[in-house]
């Protein structure tokens, strides 16, 4: 004789068994009776907590037998096996990519249509699946349930723990098939690209410039903006990035990290220092357009073109008489004496 079937009284979903009905009721209630001892983490079965604990222990009891790879749950691991077996029933009408998984094909399916169902309680930021929205609260909560065992440093999702892993591994699973550079994320590996393409996808909306990083735009941008959120502890000075800041807070130290290999003096900037080689090797790459004399600064090679131009860019105060060179300025100024000094001691 066939059982009787259970029916729940919200969605008429039948259950054959008492306990799988009351599971189920929970779904409808949001009741959570089994919570995590390590995070308070709620779960509506039993089961489900069990799972989740092994983010805490680390257990991972299930095993690839091809590459021996643990998982915390059977179902990660029959997905995984998929990536050996290389199947990919599962095609994209659209742009004809596939998938291993249904569930991949759905929720890859969002970005053509642009479907975001899965939506912040907080902030109200739409994803595009549960996974994403998932972690994404852990931005609100600060839960960081992922632990590095090398260095104990904690991280709110897996792929984050992976991609820090690499630091400890030096793992660059990803090579540019132009100059077999490798990285260790997609996402340098992407960025590294632009170089080779020339693509420049963020432009400013003040001036136009184009920039192939994000964060080199943004950097940019506080030549419009006028911030400057990088300060000097020491004398308040502040600056629009942390490189300039760095560099001038070696006026304070005194420290002249750079150094020549040929007489050992040492330079507060790596740019000084490439200047400065330029004595031993001889080097002049800034070339004059009309006389073809070179040299090893830009400033002199600037300095010289006023010979051709007749540019005379600085003007005495007192007799109002031109110079090509501040430091011909300088030295006339002298000639008019200490009553037309900038300086008045009393």
């Amino acid at each position: 004789m066939a059982k009787k079937l259970l029916k729940c009284e919200v969605c008429d979903r039948a259950f054959t068994y008492p306990s799988t009905l009351e599971a189920h009721r929970r779904s409808h209630t949001g009741e959570k009776p089994f919570k995590c001892e390590v995070c308070n983490k709620g779960f509506t079965q039993l089961s489900a907590l069990v799972i989740h604990r092994r983010i805490h222990t680390g257990e991972k009891p299930f095993g690839c037998e091809v590459c021996n790879k643990g998982f915390a749950q059977l179902s990660t691991l029959v997905k995984h096996w998929q990536i050996h077996t290389g199947v990919k029933p599962f095609t994209c009408d659209v742009c004809n990519k596939s998938f291993s998984q249904s569930s991949s094909l759905h929720t890859h399916q969002r970005t053509h249509t642009g479907e975001k169902p899965f939506t912040c309680d907080m902030c109200k930021k739409p994803f595009l699946s549960a996974s994403n929205l998932h972690n994404h609260q852990r931005i609100h909560t600060g839960e960081k349930p992922f632990m590095c065992k090398v260095c104990d440093k904690p991280f709110s999702s897996s792929s984050d723990l992976r991609r820090h892993l690499r630091i400890h591994t030096g793992e660059k699973p990803f090579t540019c098939e132009v100059c077999d550079k490798s990285f260790s994320t997609s996402s340098d590996l992407l960025r590294h690209l632009r170089i080779h393409t020339g693509e420049k996808p963020f432009t400013c909306e003040v001036c136009k410039k184009s920039f192939s990083t994000s964060s080199d735009l943004r950097v940019h941008q506080r030549i419009h903006t006028g911030e400057k959120p990088f300060t000097c502890e020491v004398c308040d000075i502040s600056f629009p990035w942390s490189c300039t800041l760095r560099k001038h807070q070696r006026t304070h130290t005194g420290e002249k990290p750079f150094r020549c290999e040929v007489c050992h003096k040492s330079f507060s900037l790596s740019a000084d220092l490439r200047r400065h080689k330029r004595i031993h090797t001889g080097e002049k790459p800034y070339k004059c357009e009309v006389c073809d004399k070179s040299f090893s600064r830009s400033s002199n090679l600037l300095v010289h073109q006023r010979s051709h131009t007749g540019e005379k860019p600085f003007i005495c105060e007192v007799c109002d008489k031109l110079f090509s060179v501040s430091g011909h300025l300088r030295a006339h100024k002298r000639t008019h004496g200490t009553k037309h000094s900038a300086v008045t001691c009393e």
